[in-house]
């Protein structure tokens, strides 16, 4: 005889499958493009250059983990039954995701090859810090970035995509050596 799950159990199956449906390129640009506008899943594929029954596989998967929710029906151009899908921003506050870096970066090389370089802001900072002070780096970067996650978009303002990576610069170690992040990524998460 099984005994039925725990709550904790449950809560790493629901974490799993929420990384699951987040290990996408495709699927982290589908969230992007949904953030403002409720698109159509023809809409979604025509703005990814996606056939429309591959996008509708993803669109699903999102809808199902609660990272896209359906809103009501409407008429398409011919008359046609469309339901757009608007994001819910559970992604932002996903725990267990912070293994994603690879599917961050590859997310954010295909979105910002679509823009002008003279449109994309960067710099890079080199410094050196005690673990008390990667923390509260961390932290103040997690509350500036929460802040504006739970700000209501501007309705006549022009969307934008902020992405931010730290790490750890092992190049400047002596002996180099692997990076070990943790904390790190605990302070981000709570953000």
């Amino acid at each position: 005889m099984t005994q039925p799950a725990s709550d904790d159990t449950v809560d790493t199956v629901d974490v799993d499958a929420d990384a699951r449906a987040l290990a996408s390129t495709l699927r982290l640009r589908i969230l992007r493009l949904c953030l403002d506008d409720a698109l159509t899943n023809r809409e979604i594929a025509e703005r990814l250059g996606r056939n429309p029954a591959t996008v509708l596989h993803h669109v699903r998967t999102l809808v199902d983990r609660g990272f896209l929710v359906a809103q009501p029906t409407r008429r398409g151009t011919r008359g046609a039954r469309e339901v757009p899908y608007r994001s819910t921003g559970k992604s932002w506050r996903t725990p267990g995701t912070t293994g994603m870096s690879r599917i961050l970066i590859d997310t954010f090389l295909e979105e910002v090859a679509l823009v002008d370089p003279q449109d994309v802001v960067t710099t890079r900072l080199g410094v050196r810090l005690d673990a008390a002070g990667l923390e509260e780096l961390a932290t103040r970067i997690g509350v500036v970035l929460g802040e504006f996650a739970d700000r209501p978009p501007t309705a006549d303002g022009t969307p934008y995509s902020v992405f931010f990576a730290l790490h750890e610069d092992v190049t400047r170690q002596t002996p180099p050596r692997s990076a070990a992040m943790g904390s790190m990524d605990a302070a981000l998460s709570d953000g």
